[in-house]
């Protein structure tokens, strides 16, 4: 299933990509309306997913374009425009569903396979183990995490420590046993690698208000979950 991807936030759009990717569906993306018009011209989509504030055209240009050739291919707008008055114009234009930004990843890909049976397009996706303490949740498989509506991006590394976190939450785990669990029987780095591991992981977890979940244990290791 093809799927065509257009928003100018390329900080969203680009994660946003790999994660349908990693779903099962082949994506298309594009930065701007005037690329997605064309793309949206030239090639057949299963799905259209815009945002509907783009540079040189709009996501509602765009839909009606695909409207007025009497395509019927579905369109779900990703916008920060919600009031009633949006929403309805989005729909007046042809689009089948709207989700307001900020959202979660869950509700997207729900909405994405809701749309695609709608049409009778046959949904084939991977199935990602999650993990969730508290209120954060990992999505192992794709590498990203979710906290309070934002989604977070982790490389391989804080990715991997975050599981071991998570699947042994409440549990002292030493130095030495993230190390062999992160870097197994090789040369081990040095303390310093660890730490700056750490500290990269709690900066993206932890923003300014939410509750601390990995905790220090000096002089022995880290405790990760709330603290009763």
């Amino acid at each position: 299933m093809r799927i065509l991807l257009v928003d100018d936030e390329v900080e969203l759009t680009d994660p946003l990509s790999r994660v349908l990717s990693r779903e099962g569906y082949s994506v298309d993306a594009a930065y701007d309306g005037a690329t997605g018009s064309e793309l949206a011209a030239q090639k057949s989509y299963d799905l259209l997913i815009l945002d509907w504030m783009l540079p040189f055209r709009t996501g509602l240009e765009i839909c009606q374009e695909v409207r007025r050739k009497g395509q019927t291919t579905p369109v779900l707008f990703l916008t920060a425009k919600d009031t009633v008055d949006d929403r309805v114009q989005g729909l007046d234009a042809g689009a089948d569903d709207y989700l307001v930004k900020p959202f979660e990843l869950r509700e997207l890909l729900a909405r994405v396979r809701a749309l695609l049976r709608r049409s009778g397009t046959e949904v084939t996706t991977s199935t990602s183990q999650k993990l969730q303490v508290a209120d954060l949740e990992l999505d192992c498989e794709n590498q990203l995490a979710y906290r309070q509506e934002r989604m977070i991006e982790l490389s391989e590394k804080e990715s991997q420590l975050l599981e071991y976190f998570m699947r042994n939450a409440g549990h002292l785990l030493t130095h030495t046993q993230i190390q062999q669990h992160l870097w197994g029987d090789g040369e081990p780095p040095s303390s310093n690698v660890l730490a700056a591991l750490i500290r990269l992981l709690r900066r993206k977890v932890e923003a300014p208000g939410e509750t601390p979940l990995i905790h220090t244990v000096y002089g022995k290791g880290y405790r990760f979950g709330e603290n009763n």
